[in-house]
């Protein structure tokens, strides 16, 4: 089931970026592509599978974190120290992610 969700979405962000991009422009008979409409439509893409990537990732750390303090109650601290940090990693991630994405969305 994810793996055909996540297909779709990449299907649903390849054929909007085509479909706003007049790709075939006439120039002196010759037909030219022009692909920085195709990339930023990918960059924006790319953006919102990132944090659709991340969201799901935090929410399984904190749904794992408090199964593991509910079966061993006296590692409740040491759980939450680990399961912060893996929460701040999991959000770096995706937020360098999204940076990655509007420099493509913007720059290109």
């Amino acid at each position: 089931m994810k793996t055909k969700t996540i297909a779709g979405c990449i299907a649903a962000v390849a054929g909007l970026a085509l479909a706003a991009n007049p790709a075939l422009a006439q120039a002196g008979g010759a037909a030219v592509i022009d692909l920085a409409p195709l990339g930023k439509g990918l960059g924006a893409g790319l953006c919102g599978l990132a944090v659709v990537g991340g969201g799901p990732g935090i929410g399984r750390i904190g749904g794992s974190a408090c199964e593991a303090i509910a079966r061993q109650p006296e590692a409740a601290g040491t759980i939450g120290t680990n399961m912060i940090i893996t929460a701040a990693l999991v959000e770096g991630a995706t937020l360098f992610a999204v940076l990655i994405g509007l420099l493509a969305l913007f720059l290109i």
